[in-house]
């Protein structure tokens, strides 16, 4: 079955991408990512989202926050990702990963060309004001260890191939900047 590509029929199709969402907690990855992903199948791509609350819970549920179980973590997610992308359009994930050594590992894994990073630049203490999960309040309450931003570093990257504060754009706007990205506006 041929895909469409809707109001645009001069245009070319997009190259497969795995478009990697990094940031704190509460910056937004989830939530782009799966718009981003309702946004390509309306588009009638196929994408998968993989979120890293959902991977942490399941095939990495064995793995704690210590930095060699957060790498093991980052290189399931890329084995994974690099598996999916031979079998859809775009694969979307959305993991803190909080080093340039971990997101260079997941560009290692997958190929530097089928990878783009996506750093939501969100500022520590609006993610702190939106704390969907209770994870800030717990940290500074001394019951989550190793939580990133707070009692573990966050480093943010280097040259990620978009950055988007959504601190100052709305989920529209910022949706309207990955669509720009990868070229389907």
């Amino acid at each position: 079955m041929k895909k469409i590509y809707r109001n645009s029929p001069k245009r070319s199709r997009p190259s497969k991408k795995i478009i990697w969402f990094t940031g704190l907690s509460g910056s937004g990855k989830t939530t782009l990512g799966l718009k981003l992903s309702r946004y390509l199948r309306s588009l009638n791509f196929s994408s998968i989202y993989l979120d890293g609350d959902d991977v942490r819970a399941g095939l990495s549920s064995d793995l704690s926050f210590t930095d060699a179980s957060r790498e093991e973590n980052i290189r399931r997610v890329a084995e994974l990702a690099k598996l999916l992308i031979e079998q859809t359009d775009f694969v979307i994930v959305s993991t803190i990963s909080p080093s340039n050594a971990l997101r260079n590992l997941a560009k290692k894994i997958v190929g530097k060309k089928l990878l783009g990073l996506v750093y939501l630049s969100t500022p520590i203490r609006e993610c702190m004001k939106r704390d969907p999960k209770g994870h800030y309040k717990n940290a500074n309450l001394g019951i989550i260890k190793n939580f990133t931003g707070v009692s573990s570093k966050y480093e943010a990257p280097l040259k990620p191939d978009l950055e988007i504060d959504t601190s100052i754009l709305n989920q529209r706007t910022s949706l309207l900047k990955l669509k720009a990205w990868l070229k389907l506006v």
